[in-house]
C-alpha cells in the first residue's frame, strides 16, 4: 500500500455545509477516485497534496506520515514531493512554456531570461513533445498542449506520486483518447504511482487498476454504485 489517507474536513459557506469523511487505501499503482461532481474528489486530492488541511485524520505516503492531526504533524505541500495537475492546469499566463515547466525547480527561475536551460526541464519538454513550444505563452498554444505543459511541470521535480484532477475534462473526445495513451507511456517511463480523479468511465477503463468511489464526501456503499462503471 503506497497511500493510506484518513481525511476529515467540515466546510461551510453561505449557509451550506459539506462534510468530507474518507479513508483511502491505495494498494495498486494506478488508482482512480471516481464520483460525480461535488462528491469531494478534489478536496481529497488537495488534502493529500497539502493544499487543504484536514480537521482530523492521518495521511501516510510510502511509510512517511504527511499529516497526523493528533500528533500535530503537517508536512508542507512542497516538502511532500507530489506532482499535482489542476483541472484548469493553473499555468502562469505571463511565463513561457519553458518557464512554467521550470517553476519551482530552480529558485528565481520565474525571473530568468528566456534563453536559460535546465536539463530536467528540457528532458520533460522532449518527452511530452512540447520542446518546440518553449518560448510561447500559454495563450499561444492549444488546450492539449497546455495539458502537456502542466504535466511536465508536475513531473520535472521527479515526484514520488502523480496526482491528477480531471486532467482530460476540458478536451474533446479524440484528444482525450490520444493523451490517455501518452500519459500511460509517461507513467511507464517515470515509474511512479498515480491517483487520478474523474467522473469519466473511460478514465476508469484505462487507469483504474483500483477504483475508489466517492459520494457526498464519503466512500460510496455497494448499493450506491449503480451509475458507476464496472470493471
Amino acid at each position: 500500500m503506497w497511500l493510506d489517507a484518513d481525511i476529515q474536513r467540515h466546510l461551510h459557506a453561505s449557509g451550506e455545509h459539506f462534510r468530507l469523511q474518507v479513508h483511502l487505501q491505495c494498494t495498486q499503482r494506478r488508482v482512480v477516485l471516481f464520483g460525480p461532481s461535488g462528491a469531494g474528489k478534489s478536496l481529497t486530492l488537495k488534502a493529500i497534496a497539502g493544499l487543504l488541511r484536514p480537521d482530523a485524520g492521518r495521511i501516510v505516503l510510502d511509510g512517511q506520515v504527511l499529516f497526523d492531526a493528533e500528533a500535530g504533524i503537517c508536512v508542507p505541500a512542497r516538502a511532500r514531493r507530489l506532482g499535482y495537475v489542476f483541472q484548469d492546469y493553473a499555468l502562469f499566463p505571463h511565463l513561457t512554456v519553458r518557464q512554467n515547466v521550470a517553476f519551482g525547480v530552480q529558485r528565481g527561475w520565474w525571473n530568468a531570461r528566456r534563453g536559460n536551460r535546465h536539463a530536467e526541464v528540457e528532458h520533460w519538454l522532449r518527452v511530452l513533445r512540447i520542446d518546440r513550444l518553449g518560448e510561447l505563452l500559454p495563450s499561444q498554444i492549444s488546450g492539449g498542449q497546455r495539458q502537456r505543459v502542466a504535466l511536465a511541470r508536475a513531473l520535472v521535480t521527479r515526484p514520488r506520486a502523480l496526482l491528477l484532477d480531471e486532467p482530460f475534462a476540458a478536451l474533446d473526445h479524440d484528444l482525450r483518447a490520444h493523451l490517455r495513451i501518452e500519459l500511460q507511456a509517461v507513467l511507464e517511463q517515470a515509474g511512479m504511482p498515480l491517483l487520478l480523479i474523474s467522473h469519466d468511465p473511460e478514465d476508469v477503463a484505462v487507469f483504474g487498476e483500483q477504483v475508489l468511489h466517492l459520494l457526498d464526501g464519503r466512500p460510496a456503499a455497494a448499493g450506491e454504485r449503480a451509475s458507476a462503471p464496472s470493471r
